[in-house]
């Protein structure tokens, strides 16, 4: 995706480093290098690498929930130490309330922002048939299938409007074909909303299914060892040969770079 450098990125990250004290007096471990990296509005960026090596630290940090050691956000070129708002993140685990059914976990964030109840009902239930949850408002999460729970998860998300949305392997404890529906399922809502999407995954096949661009992260302490640009307009065919060849490439670069054993060629990983 080209560049518009006339607009202020949506996302930035500028020499961001997290190093976490040991243990009773022990080594402080590194986890994130400097990173620098820009999201533009409305890109749809996922980022690989080896477990362990600072990812889900890297979500927490952007979202408030870390502070970083050093370095810089932005959110459409303001801090974001005061558009705290305008960042939503989305757990692999839901993170659903059990005691709360449908409607009421989606509506917790427009709860928390005290907005009037009858204002963010009405939200919810456009959410509840925009994602084919009719029937299902007045459920608990245990009622729901992983798909639906996860539909719930980014409902609740969406409904606060954040400008930029994170996602923490959403789909990995999914099995493969409800996978598959769930992403296609989210590039439906990406399109139509146009937010700037940060996703983290370890499945390189959905990393290229998905992405205008790739970001491999190196093992720990995390820097950006590659990019990847993904050119081809959506919807795509996973099972093409442009998506196989990039595909291969990345798991290529991976190996060499000792992000992941070396292994026959074209073999996913698959390891979470």
């Amino acid at each position: 995706m080209a560049v518009n450098q006339q607009i202020a990125p949506s996302l930035e990250l500028l020499g961001l480093t997290k190093a976490f004290d040991g243990e009773k007096g022990g080594k402080t471990v590194s986890v994130l290098h400097p990173l620098t990296l820009k999201i533009e509005k409305g890109q749809f960026v996922s980022i690989i690498g080896p477990s362990g090596c600072g990812k889900t630290t890297l979500l927490k940090i952007i979202a408030g929930l870390e502070n970083p050691s050093a370095g810089q956000i932005f959110i459409d070129g303001n801090k974001a130490t005061h558009n705290k708002n305008r960042i939503g993140l989305v757990f692999q685990e839901y993170a659903l309330f059990p005691w709360r059914t449908t409607l009421q976990n989606m509506e917790i964030g427009l709860e928390i922002q005290s907005v009037p109840k009858a204002k963010r009902r009405a939200a919810a239930m456009e959410y509840v048939r925009k994602f084919g949850l009719e029937g299902f408002e007045d459920s608990y999460p245990r009622q729901l299938s992983g798909g639906m729970q996860q539909r719930v998860a980014i409902a609740r998300t969406l409904l606060t409007d954040p400008e930029v949305v994170l996602m923490d392997e959403p789909f990995g404890s999914l099995d493969s074909q409800t996978r598959n529906h769930m992403q296609a399922f989210l590039l439906d809502v990406w399109q139509s909303r146009k937010v700037s999407i940060l996703f983290v995954t370890h499945n390189v096949d959905e990393a290229v299914f998905l992405s205008d661009r790739i970001i491999v992260f190196s093992k720990r302490p995390a820097r950006i060892t590659h990019e990847f640009v993904v050119p081809w307009p959506r919807p795509r065919d996973r099972t093409s040969l442009e998506c196989n060849t990039l595909r291969r490439e990345i798991l290529e670069t991976m190996a060499d770079t000792g992000n992941l054993p070396q292994r026959r060629r074209g073999a996913e990983d698959e390891r979470k």
